[in-house]
């Protein structure tokens, strides 16, 4: 399992390289991996649907409990399949469409790191790995919507996409660990057997809301539906494959995964359902108001995530099954078309559904790919579609008393069916439209993926039988327990699912027709999208104001902030201490460290009062000395060099710099000489108590020897004095590592910049 899912990150760090030296047959090199991974995958199949799961276990964080855990069972096989296999072909087909490109090899480096991160997300069973899968497909997702970085509506788009479901996210995280403290466990599959203590602990509601946010950001479900429209700014391919095929669907898996622990409450049932509902409408009808293939599909794709969400909803047998099917069915045409619309954007120069029409005669092998996709899309027979709608209409009908809920997947249907004919039927079967290109049929790369999946759609359709396993297999890993045989058919007789069927199909070709005059209804301008552009706005106005604040450019201001901050917080922390251990025996002070004591403060004196710049330099030198004595007379001679040779240094420095600068004028008002005394004094106050505070903790009698006799056992050193900065105080190392890092990267940096023609560096 563990390495399924890493293969696919260390395949992206190979695409750049393979990309330039096989820059034509790159897109075939790269898709032996999911196809490695669709064949691994298959051949444990008969094993999960017999009933059994997969599991596998590397130990990640010992000390925290933490393992590298995965876990293979009919929910998460039905999903990687869907994953591995509709990743074929959106790779081979990203090296035909994008051809040629100077950042090819980037691409896919973006497109395989995401491949491994929904993987990830289907096959973890620990709430962190998830977590960091969750986010992964976020970034990678973000690089795919802005890989055409020079234009604005990318940068724009994926900029959008990664605040949403980032937010999203961070939310989802918080869900999880509280989920995760009530169960005792962060085992996924722990988790889902602690269902009944979730749904009866006071902070169900909580939970239940967190990681509903994160699974509704990132399956687009209203309000959050606006950022998948605008991520359609990314190549076509990452389009099929994030928003129609896989990443979209990570919250749907999320809301399935999780069933058994948070499912089966009327909160639930109540908020995902209508959840559910109104994405489903909503979405549906916005895909109608549109010309432009891609934001048909995107519209549409959002109508069906309603679908899915509604049916996990309901929560029954009939809804998970349904669920699976038409989950199934989707990813097979909203995929095909999504690369049906890339061939001909590639060959026709327009997505523009207005501008297209004709176009079977000259591309008639798209043609062929795109009909047999719209009639699934449409869910009209013999297309696995339509098994999945009727199986849909059957799951609402169950509902008893919610005819409201049937008459909403009904129109939702005949919505459906209107958006299929829009996508797939007229650009090809229409009348003959005036493109910016002559068309002419796409090469073999772009045809025969839509035509792969279409197909795939159709023998579906005509063989249900070869889905009732994984079906099942998926709807017991839903409802936590084995769930009865799933017996699909093409056609189950004159029924009611039926007639509704055929009703959706007669609206759905009335609103084909008309679909010109909906769009000039007027629709309302403020909507969710508009609350994100106010919201980001805002964040933006804050982020200036408290720049204008806090970054003004003036160091004295930003040393009082910091340290007033630094008071005020650890001020605080002390004050709410009953009472703060003070330790300090003035009977063992020495005189000549009295006299040491004063000449610092005199020197401090004289820094402060001084006129002169330099003179107040040499009187923190001063200081400095003083302190490199105290550190001598107490035993720490180490400190004491270190001290000396930072302080000569600095005064050296300090006074080159200085007798090059001009005479900076010192406050004479008494407010800021006020307020600059009281900051500096209350620092100073604050030291003093955590220094006393630190003298009265009792240490351990002989440090020392502990560190000698453990440096070996413990840290395989010999060297104790390394062992102590590598090891027993790692992170001061580690924090000393990083500042020399950053000022490294910094150098970097300002040596790449290169000099413009005439000045000298």
């Amino acid at each position: 399992m563990l390495t399924i899912t890493i293969a696919p990150f260390l395949v992206a760090i190979l695409a750049p390289a393979i990309c330039r030296f096989t820059p034509r047959a790159c897109g075939w090199i790269l898709a032996l991996l999911p196809l490695g991974l669709v064949l691994y995958l298959a051949s444990l199949a008969p094993t999960v649907w017999n009933g059994q799961t997969v599991v596998a276990t590397t130990s990640w964080a010992p000390s925290l409990g933490l393992d590298l855990a995965f876990r293979l069972d009919g929910l998460g096989l039905l999903f990687a399949l869907l994953i591995t296999g509709i990743g074929v072909i959106v790779v081979f087909y990203s090296g035909g469409y994008l051809a040629g490109h100077r950042h090819l090899g980037r691409y896919y480096v973006a497109l395989l790191m995401f491949l491994g991160s929904m993987l990830g997300v289907v096959l973890a069973d620990n709430v962190i790995l998830l977590f960091v899968f969750w986010e992964l497909t976020s970034i990678t997702s973000y690089l795919l919507i802005g890989f055409d970085h020079e234009r604005e509506a990318a940068r724009n788009g994926a900029l959008q996409a990664l605040l949403v479901t980032g937010t999203g996210g961070l939310a989802l995280l918080a869900g999880l660990l509280m989920a995760a403290q009530i169960t005792g466990t962060y085992q996924i599959s722990g988790l889902l057997a602690g269902g009944d203590l979730l749904r009866d602990h006071p902070l169900y509601p909580a939970v239940l809301a967190l990681i509903l946010l994160g699974a509704f950001t990132k399956s687009a479900q209203f309000p959050f539906h606006f950022w998948l429209p605008n991520a359609m700014e990314a190549p076509t391919p990452a389009s099929a494959y994030l928003h129609a095929a896989t990443m979209v669907k990570a919250g749907v898996y999320l809301l399935a995964r999780l069933t058994p622990a948070l499912g089966g409450t009327d909160l639930w049932w109540w908020t995902v359902t209508l959840t559910g509902a109104v994405t489903m409408l909503a979405g549906a009808w916005l895909a109608l108001r549109k010309t432009d293939l891609k934001q048909i599909l995107a519209y549409s794709t959002i109508s069906v995530l309603g679908i899915l969400t509604l049916l996990l909803g309901i929560g029954d047998e009939a809804a998970w099954t349904a669920m699976a099917i038409y989950l199934v069915a989707h990813g097979l045409y909203k995929g095909a078309l999504f690369l049906v619309a890339g061939a001909v954007d590639h060959e026709a120069g327009t997505r523009d559904i207005t501008r297209l029409g004709g176009l079977r005669s000259s591309m008639p092998m798209t043609a062929i790919a795109a009909l047999a996709a719209g009639v699934s899309m449409a869910g009209l027979p013999p297309m696995v579609g339509f098994i999945g709608k009727e199986l849909v209409l059957e799951a609402s009908m169950r509902q008893q008393g919610m005819i409201t809920l049937t008459a909403a997947v009904a129109a939702a249907g005949a919505l459906l069916f209107a958006a299929a004919g829009l996508a797939a039927v007229r650009p090809f079967f229409g009348a003959a439209g005036s493109p910016p290109k002559d068309p002419h049929e796409a090469p073999l790369t772009l045809w025969l993926g839509p035509l792969l999946l279409a197909g795939s759609g159709l023998l579906l359709g005509l063989a249900p039988g070869w889905m009732n396993a994984a079906a099942a297999s998926a709807a017991g890993a839903i409802a936590g327990s084995p769930s009865p045989p799933v017996k699909l058919a093409l056609f189950h007789g004159f029924n009611t699912a039926l007639l509704l069927s055929l009703l959706t199909a007669a609206a759905g070709t009335a609103l084909y027709l008309g679909c010109a005059r909906l769009r000039k209804l007027a629709m309302p301008q403020w909507g969710p999208a508009g609350w994100y552009d106010a919201a980001l706005d805002g964040v933006m106005s804050l982020a200036a104001a408290q720049t204008r604040i806090l970054q003004n450019g003036y160091l004295r201001y930003y040393l009082l902030t910091m340290i007033a901050a630094t008071v005020g917080l650890t001020g605080y922390a002390i004050a709410r201490l009953t009472a703060l251990p003070l330790g300090a025996n003035l009977g063992d002070v020495q005189f000549h460290e009295v006299v040491l004591v004063i000449v610092i403060l005199v020197s401090v004196a004289v820094a402060v009062r001084s006129p002169s710049s330099v003179t107040a330099v040499a009187a923190l030198g001063v200081v400095g000395l003083g302190m490199a004595l105290i550190f001598v007379l107490f035993g720490a001679p180490d400190l004491a060099m270190t001290q000396v040779v930072v302080d000569i240094l600095t005064v050296v420095l300090l006074v080159l710099v200085l007798h090059s600068l001009p005479q900076v004028s010192r406050p004479t008002k008494p407010g800021p000489r006020f307020r600059d005394a009281s900051v500096a004094s209350s620092a100073g106050l604050l030291i003093g108590l955590l220094v006393l505070g630190t003298a009265a903790i009792e240490h351990p009698a002989d440090s020392a020897r502990y560190f000698i006799e453990n440096s070996l056992p413990l840290a395989g050193g010999r060297n104790v004095v390394n062992v102590i900065l590598a090891d027993f105080r790692v992170l001061d190392t580690l924090g000393e590592v990083t500042v020399i890092a950053v000022a490294a990267v910094g150098v970097f940096a300002l040596r790449r910049l290169r000099e413009r023609p005439g000045e000298k560096s």
